[in-house]
């Protein structure tokens, strides 16, 4: 049996990171988590260091074979170019997950703020692909328009699957994994008449139109 690549995951104490650093040690893999000197965290194996400390990111990095980013903020969204910096330097890695783990950015369609929000992820897969450095993307694909459109629903824990299975999986490599569980795609119409069907009631429906919800988000 092939050796289990050794995953090092940042921002592992997160809303989507812990489900990933959950089902990365289920899945066998020798587990780390990158957390500051002052953080608390309840894991087998932490590496103290900072994505602004390039040192310590450095050191935590040349111990694995994986990265993989769960930084939710916009801020620490746009600073995962240090985290590329330091998987350039190191110089082992064979994989790189960054935060992703929503649309497919170069693909999706949006409005400020989220068009600005999509575009800084798709900056940061642009640096990445510059530099060399091998990477998995995880998106899904999402249109969004009238009650009728589909749209992909995933959890967390979902995603956390996706992620590790594809860790060692060679046809993600340098790809975009889409996240497409079959029974999740749904219209909203769908999901309301699902949930009628639930409570055995009849709802009344508010259709927001298009101009109507870009003025909202503009607002």
């Amino acid at each position: 049996m092939a050796q289990k690549s050794k995953i090092l995951i940042i921002g592992g104490s997160g809303s989507t990171g812990k489900y990933i650093v959950e089902e990365s040690e289920k899945a066998g893999h020798p587990t780390f988590a990158l957390v500051r000197e002052n953080t608390a965290l309840i894991l087998k194996i932490l590496h103290i260091g900072d994505i602004y400390h390039h040192e310590s990111l450095v050191k935590a990095i040349k111990q694995v074979d994986v990265v993989i980013c769960a930084l939710g903020s916009p801020e620490q969204i746009a600073d995962q170019v240090k985290i590329v910096a330091a998987i350039k330097e190191a110089g082992n890695i064979k994989r790189f997950f960054p935060s992703e783990f929503g649309v497919n950015v170069d693909r999706a369609k949006a409005v400020d703020p989220v068009e600005h929000h999509l575009r800084v992820k798709a900056s940061i897969q642009r640096s990445i692909e510059a530099e060399g450095v091998p990477y998995t993307y995880l998106g899904q694909v999402e249109i969004i328009g009238d009650g009728n459109t589909k749209v992909i629903f995933s959890k967390e824990e979902d995603i956390a699957t996706y992620t590790i299975k594809a860790v060692d999986d060679p046809r993600t490599l340098n790809r975009v994994l889409h996240i497409r569980p079959p029974a999740n795609i749904l219209s909203f119409n769908e999901i309301v008449s699902l949930w009628e069907k639930k409570i055995g009631k009849t709802l009344e429906k508010t259709y927001l139109l298009e101009d109507q919800l870009l003025k909202k988000i503009q607002g």
